[in-house]
């Protein structure tokens, strides 16, 4: 795959200008005019970025460049990321130097993420706050920190390597390699069925590609969604929404269910357990600001109930599913995050919440998110799987 063997800041930047003009203007010397090289210079870019990218981006005529159909496929997505990067004055070498200082949070761990030595990051960092005219970086103790340019900048430039990336993997379909790598943030309702069915499916059909899924919670994935490290977030959605930035789209409804071991004291009595009755119980459930918990929540405090103690707080059903079994403790949760347990024997169903309890299962995209056609598949096949997912 290309993107395995290119990192997106291998490409220069002044490079991707000079493509930018000669597809906009049709001509190189109107292109050399634009972003004040000569040229000279341009042609040995583009020949370099074609170089680069295995694939011929301009049809030479007498009469000017005709951009051949990969680079009008390239063309958007280098117009997005320029327009990220918002200077001609940024190199790919600072880009990248400031992306890695700004994961690893030090000089040492920039140097260990990119291999340049410290004292490289330095320099590039102190010429990229030239090229800028803003500070991005201050020293707190012996330690740094980004300023609020710093943090919008990382953003930026990380959302800029995106477009890049997703050019990168377009490109790939022209030489018939037809891969690409999506990123996906799952919490913890989504993988338990709705996420593994969709991947297999989308896999049949697109052996080639690849998927990387990090789990954790919402406030654990929100940001590397915003900064573009993920495609896409699936999960509860949010009330109110995160933020004009980012885009909720609902898939399913999501009906909980009270559980408990198998052999819970509430399992064997007769008629519905009642929401009083539950008082009696500790939980464990999801922190605090997690739409099951506080929805939960209100249940009691409608019918002016005390609110049943909460001795431990977990999103995970691994850990959840061996408390329950070993005490009394009740939670709630959907059947599928349990449905192996259930089906085993080793928990029970106590009750089921009134209708208000449930939760609109969905997924969130950064605004103006544009995705490659790979991505688009996946999501068509995610929203399929989703159909057969609501309870």
């Amino acid at each position: 795959m290309l993107t395995e063997l290119m990192e997106p800041w291998d490409l220069n930047l002044r490079h991707l200008a000079a493509f930018l003009e000669t597809c906009r203007k049709g001509s190189v010397n109107a292109a050399a005019s634009s972003v004040s090289l000569s040229q000279p210079a341009v042609t040995q870019a583009i020949a370099r970025l074609e170089s680069q990218l295995k694939l011929a981006l301009f049809d030479r005529q007498t009469n000017g460049m005709r951009p051949t159909e990969p680079a009008r496929q390239f063309h958007s997505r280098v117009e997005r990321a320029l327009n990220f990067v918002g200077s001609s004055r940024v190199t790919s070498a600072q880009a990248k130097a400031f992306v890695a200082l700004a994961r690893g949070g030090s000089y040492a761990e920039a140097s260990a993420l990119t291999g340049l030595a410290p004292a490289s990051l330095h320099r590039s960092i102190s010429d990229l706050e030239l090229a800028l005219g803003r500070d991005l970086v201050e020293r707190r103790g012996r330690g740094i920190e980004l300023t609020k340019r710093g943090r919008e900048t990382a953003r930026q430039f990380r959302l800029a390597r995106a477009e890049l990336n997703a050019g990168l993997d377009e490109l790939s379909i022209f030489r018939g390699e037809n891969e690409a790598r999506i990123s996906v943030g799952a919490m913890p309702l989504c993988r338990a069925k709705l996420l593994p069915s969709a991947v297999v499916e989308f896999q049949k059909s697109r052996p080639s590609s690849e998927l990387a899924i990090a789990e954790g919670s919402f406030m654990e994935l929100i940001e590397p969604l915003r900064d573009g490290e993920l495609d896409l977030l699936i999960g509860a959605l949010r009330t109110p929404s995160p933020g004009p930035d980012v885009i909720q789209t609902p898939l399913f409804e999501d009906h909980p269910v009270f559980l408990g071991r198998r052999d819970h004291p509430l399992r064997h009595r007769s008629g519905a357990v009642t929401l009083e009755e539950l008082t009696g119980y500790s939980w464990v459930l999801p922190p605090r600001g997690v739409p099951l918990r506080e929805q939960w929540q209100r249940l009691f405090e409608q019918d002016r109930l005390k609110v049943p103690d909460i001795p431990v707080e977990s999103g995970s059903a691994m850990i959840i599913r061996q408390l329950l079994m070993e005490t009394n403790y009740l939670t709630v949760l959907s059947p599928d995050q349990v449905a192996i347990e259930l089906e085993a024997g080793w928990l029970g169903i106590v009750g089921r919440p009134p209708e208000q309890l449930s939760r609109t299962i969905g997924m969130f995209t950064r605004a103006g998110w544009y995705p490659t056609e790979m991505q688009e598949e996946f999501v068509d096949t995610l929203k399929k799987h989703s159909e057969q997912s609501g309870h």
